[in-house]
């Protein structure tokens, strides 16, 4: 670009280039301004506006306003084409450059080359140097005004569509509400629609949520599950104003306040109390009672007595210790927990608040196996309602007594645990799809008798459409089912074998500090048959012991042994959360690996189910298992032929996961995972690996033996 530009300036001043070597530094420093600045230039004026003062200056006579207004058109031009150029042609050199052979090659009056920029000039020149700094001053501020532009677009908050509920109102409910005289903890709500920006999520549905019941909404990802707990919690949809409601949804906030006393807070009720009995006897004892302090006193006593606040420290502690907390962690302030931890605090909050209507937005995402075990005998003795959004399988067997699927923008219910909701929508599916065959039939023989039928009076037209309309049982037209489609999933597998061993860990020894040592002697190996399912509590060195296998984390004392062909690819729990949300999924895969076609980078996503419109929406758009889907077409794209995947079931559904548990099968390459999804564990892994008391413990009876220690536990430590 840059010998272009000298190129034409040449042309205009050739006798003066050659006759004086001023003009030529200042026609090569225009040039180089030009270099700089091309991308920046929109037409020949902005060109003309930055150095034709400079140019005029250096004409003297020998060029009017025109002729560099022409001279600067010229430039433009060139500018513009090599821009072109240099951003479509790709060229494959024959040869490697020889930087010095083109710089010698160079048209020069010296053989001592020199950069332009370092040339000084003779003391005689004719060139108004002020002119030529103010040329480069006005370029460096238009630079500076794009960057700043540029960098207020990226800054810029990604706007995202917000979710919005309605509902047919009744005057005789609205009156009921108003008078008090509703007393039922029943919740129906009907004739509601829900929607997120211009989508529709739910429309003209309806729900009822019995009180003392437990309730579990399923529904593929992304249908508004989530979004519907939202307009609950809110109050969005019309729930009476005398049933509390908790959702549990944002981790507690961390203070100085005590873990333990933070769960006692979450009953305003007994807080209420407390606070007016100090407050009673800090007048009496001040002498400033009033004559009804002492009754008002009694009464506090009372109801402190019939909520059987005397026994609420120790009722938190046992859900804290339940959730996992020690009797050391329940004294710590909150601000001292992680994310993970607070979450947990939250839900503690909820259980030990016990509101009239509880929702639980995958609450064992959260936590380990022994946590959910332990949540899931919790929950069986749950006296108000509970509606909770939950992905895991066996938990919702374990604790629901109703079933609300949400499909086709609509909510249907169904009586009894999960496993009787497959068994039950199974059999509706078939009797469904036998009526509607049953009537084509039915239609297309009267259709038939018609048709051929000698004698076509208006009489037997009317008689036949009746006979249409009224077909099998009266019922209106049926319409052919809409089968959900079916989830897959598929880990590229075309690699070479790898003779073992594969990975692994002689005699490691690690700690994050000398004082607390998370593994001694450690010896584990994997190959390519290997399907590993590591289990613990939360914070054992479940996740520290996949860095380790990874070669993340460098072992203390021993040795990882990796195959040199070895390739991991690697699903972290918060993979999720360290997605790019301002972009596309499509050009999330773009920046991750350039250089491919965007068909390409859609089918890879389509094989997890981000197709369509779905692809160039925001990833902040997606919900949290669309997101999960998301991070799987970055993490298989590069075709590993090791998968080590740490809580790889957060935030799927049901069907996603049982894919996901097809696909691991078939898959000719080593897998290790950490999981709590007992679905899961028992659908893939052959081995079971306790990650607890500073080493690793193989488990050979399966999950099976492992809840049974797990439940012998709960019942020594009087959790049962």
């Amino acid at each position: 670009m840059l010998k272009a530009g000298v190129e034409v300036l040449w042309k205009a001043w050739t006798s003066l280039l050659v006759e004086d070597a001023n003009y030529l530094f200042v026609c090569v420093c225009v040039a180089g301004v030009l270099e700089c600045g091309g991308p920046d230039f929109e037409d020949e004026d902005e060109v003309f506006e930055a150095i034709g003062g400079v140019l005029q200056e250096v004409s003297s006579d020998s060029k009017n306003e025109e002729d560099i207004r022409d001279i600067c058109l010229q430039m433009f031009n060139t500018l513009k084409l090599n821009d072109c150029d240099s951003a479509r042609k790709q060229v494959l050199l024959d040869a490697p450059v020889q930087l010095s052979q083109i710089a010698g090659e160079c048209v020069t009056t010296t053989n001592d080359v020199q950069g332009i920029w370092m040339i000084k000039r003779g003391q005689n020149t004719t060139v108004n140097a002020k002119k030529l700094e103010k040329a480069e001053a006005k370029l460096k501020a238009k630079h500076e005004k794009r960057n700043e532009k540029d960098s207020q677009k990226v800054a810029s908050p990604l706007v995202l569509e917000e979710a919005s509920a309605s509902q047919a109102s009744s005057k005789k409910d609205n009156r009921i509400d108003a008078s008090g005289k509703n007393k039922s903890y029943d919740i129906r709500i009907e004739n509601f629609d829900v929607s997120f920006g211009e989508r529709s999520l739910l429309q003209g549905a309806e729900v009822s949520l019995s009180y003392g019941r437990r309730y579990g909404l399923v529904g593929r990802n992304g249908l508004g599950k989530t979004t519907l707990l939202k307009m609950l919690a809110g109050r969005s949809l019309r729930v009476p104003a005398h049933i509390s409601i908790l959702h549990v949804e944002q981790e507690v906030a961390g203070d100085d306040t005590p873990a333990l006393q933070s769960v006692l807070e979450s009953d305003t009720v007994r807080e209420g109390l407390l606070k007016e009995e100090r407050d009673i006897n800090t007048r009496i004892a001040a002498g400033h009672a009033e004559a009804t302090d002492t009754v008002r006193l009694s009464e506090v006593y009372a109801k402190l007595e019939e909520i059987e606040a005397d026994k609420a420290p120790a009722r938190a502690s046992v859900i804290l210790a339940g959730l996992g907390f020690s009797p050391k962690m329940q004294l710590q302030t909150t601000k001292e927990f992680s994310g993970g931890w607070r979450m947990r605090l939250a839900l503690a909050r909820a259980l030990f608040a016990k509101p009239d209507l509880l929702l639980l937005d995958e609450p064992t995402n959260m936590l380990d196996v022994r946590a959910i075990l332990w949540l899931e005998n919790y929950l069986q003795t749950w006296q108000s309602t509970i509606l909770v959004v939950s992905h895991d399988r066996n938990f919702l067997n374990a604790v629901v007594t109703d079933i609300i699927h949400l499909h086709s923008q609509r909510l249907e219910a169904y009586r009894g645990d999960y496993e009787n909701f497959v068994k039950t929508k199974e059999d509706r599916l078939r009797n469904q799809q036998r009526e509607f065959e049953a009537q084509q039939q039915y239609r297309e023989h009267i259709q038939h008798t018609f048709t051929h039928s000698h004698t076509h009076t208006h009489t037997h037209t009317h008689l036949y459409i009746e006979i249409a309309q009224t077909a099998v049982g009266g019922g209106p037209e049926l319409k052919p089912l809409e089968k959900e489609t079916e989830v897959t999933l598929r880990f590229p597998d075309n690699f070479e074998k790898l003779s073992p061993p594969v990975l692994q860990l002689d005699e490691v020894e690690f700690y994050y500090h000398p004082e607390r040592r998370l593994f001694t002697c450690l010896n584990v190996s994997a190959d390519l048959e290997s399907r590993i399912c590591i289990v613990g509590e939360n914070g054992a060195g479940k996740s520290t012991m996949l860095k380790l296998l990874m070669g993340e984390l460098t072992p203390v004392n021993g040795i990882r042994q990796a195959h040199r062909n070895l390739k991991i690819g690697y699903f972290s729990q918060h993979h999720v959360d360290q997605l790019d949300l301002n972009v596309s999924s499509v050009e999330l895969l773009l920046k991750k690996f350039p250089g491919r076609t965007e068909e390409e980078y859609r089918h890879q996503l389509g094989g997890y189910g981000i197709s369509g419109e779905l692809a160039v929406r925001p990833v902040a758009s997606l919900s949290g298992g669309q997101k999960s889907r998301v991070a799987f077409a970055q993490m298989t794209m590069a075709c590993p032929n090791f998968y080590i995947l740490d809580e790889p079931t957060n935030h799927l559904d049901m069907e996603t996961i049982e894919a996901l548990a097809k696909a691991l099968n078939k898959f000719r390459g080593g897998v290790v995972l950490v999981s709590h999804d007992e679905r899961l564990i028992r659908l893939v892994c052959r081995e079971l690996w306790v990650c607890e008391n500073g080493g690793v413990q193989r488990i050979d009876g399966g999950f099976d033996e492992y809840r049974d220690i797990l439940q012998e536990q709960f019942r020594k430590e009087g959790f049962l």
